[in-house]
């Protein structure tokens, strides 16, 4: 995180930054991979979608960029490997606490190699939560979201805004995190988070309880007891969210 001042950087959009860190990280991660599966595809953030084949590797070679540039220590690098679809492996790796969190279909999912599950907090009463607040087209969803914040915390514990989605699921997926949701969120986002928290035995859907997450960008996520409060609490705000992130 030294010699941020000297980083070229891009904006994307309101509060929605790319660094030559980003770009050159997401290079060497898909170098990698062809070198050692040359016939697999790949959709990352700085790149989009290349090669064919029905094995995709999701790439977010930086999640938390803003808070990178700014020499905020919460951000990970996030990787994900599906086959027609059906995740198959996920890693998300922060460097500065040098923790790496990973899944493997049926084999559940592991802190450092040491086996991790969500929590079993039996309501949103004493519930800690992560979030997100909304960057993309962020005037669309104002007040959907800040409706959810209010009722949400009205019932919880205490909510937490780290500023990296990856890294806020990974958390749930090792019981740091009671539960989480999140809207505006793309696949990169959310791969390997979603599948490091399905390991550890706990749900994950659309504001609606579907399975449209990864279409609409909208998430949430936890131990089944608090997913399911947390869902009846924010869904009702659901329909008022311009539903393409």
């Amino acid at each position: 995180m030294q010699n941020l001042d000297a980083l070229t950087i891009e904006t994307k959009g309101r509060n929605d930054f790319a660094s030559q860190i980003d770009s050159n990280a997401e290079l060497a991660i898909i170098d990698t991979i062809r070198a050692a599966h040359p016939d697999h595809a790949v959709l990352g953030e700085e790149t989009g979608h290349s090669g064919k084949g029905d094995m995709l590797w999701i790439i977010d070679p930086l999640d938390g960029t803003t808070n990178y540039l700014h020499g905020f220590p919460q951000f990970c690098v996030s990787i994900a490997v599906e086959l027609k679809g059906r995740a198959l492996a996920a890693v998300v790796y922060d460097p500065l606490r040098q923790e790496l969190f990973t899944a493997t279909k049926g084999d559940g999912a592991q802190l450092d190699g040491r086996r991790v599950r969500v929590t079993k907090r039996n309501s949103l009463t004493g519930a800690l939560l992560g979030t997100g607040f909304p960057y993309r087209s962020f005037e669309a969803w104002h007040d959907a979201y800040w409706d959810m914040l209010k009722d949400v915390s009205a019932q919880a514990a205490g909510i937490r805004r780290p500023g990296s989605a990856a890294l806020d699921m990974a958390y749930v997926a090792s019981g740091r995190f009671d539960g989480f949701w999140e809207i505006g969120l793309k696949p990169w986002d959310t791969a390997a988070g979603e599948m490091l928290i399905r390991e550890a035995g706990g749900l994950v859907s659309d504001l609606h309880g579907g399975e449209n997450h990864r279409e609409l960008g909208h998430i949430v996520a936890g131990g089944s007891r608090v997913f399911r409060e947390l869902l009846k609490i924010v869904a009702p705000h659901a329909r008022n969210i311009d539903v393409k992130g």
